[in-house]
């Protein structure tokens, strides 16, 4: 699985000054956490507090998951504002599901503020443990022993 941003290590004010100039909207970074565990899924972990869970988006489409959230201000336009310093808007991250995952069968939920998604391991790729039989020793003389090899 990969994980993309979309505008990875970029100046953030050269990124607003872009979207401002173009007039789009700006898409906040989500921070998130991915981990692998013994059984082959992964997980991620998104922290969006204060987010609406009913504003959070969690799509798959063309083996990429989609993450959308979106927080507003709880303060009105006619209320005087003495900081105004934890992000609002938009958020987003995008991750590129790879092979041996199983995206019909994701998961999400989201508690306390952390949006918990859980990307299951397709049945053909989880580990198995293969059984060995015991069975006779194969020598290098096409199966003899080498004691019978000698006599002849």
């Amino acid at each position: 699985m990969a994980v993309i941003r979309s505008e990875p290590l970029r100046d953030p004010f050269e990124q607003l000054m872009s979207l401002a100039a173009s007039g789009r909207r700006a898409a906040l970074a989500m921070p998130i956490d991915v981990y692998r565990t013994q059984d082959g899924s992964y997980h991620v972990e998104a922290d969006l507090p204060g987010a609406d869970p009913d504003r959070i988006d969690v799509t798959v489409e063309h083996g990429t998951l989609s993450l959308r959230a979106e927080r507003n201000a709880h303060y009105g336009d006619t209320d005087h504002v003495v900081a105004a310093e934890r992000p609002q808007g938009s958020f987003s991250r995008q991750l590129t599901l790879g092979e041996g995952v199983d995206a019909d069968h994701l998961t999400a939920t989201y508690t306390d503020g952390v949006l918990h998604v859980t990307i299951p391991a397709s049945p053909k790729v989880q580990p198995r443990r293969i059984e060995i039989t015991h069975g006779q020793p194969v020598s290098s003389t096409g199966g003899k022993s080498a004691a019978k090899a000698k006599e002849t």
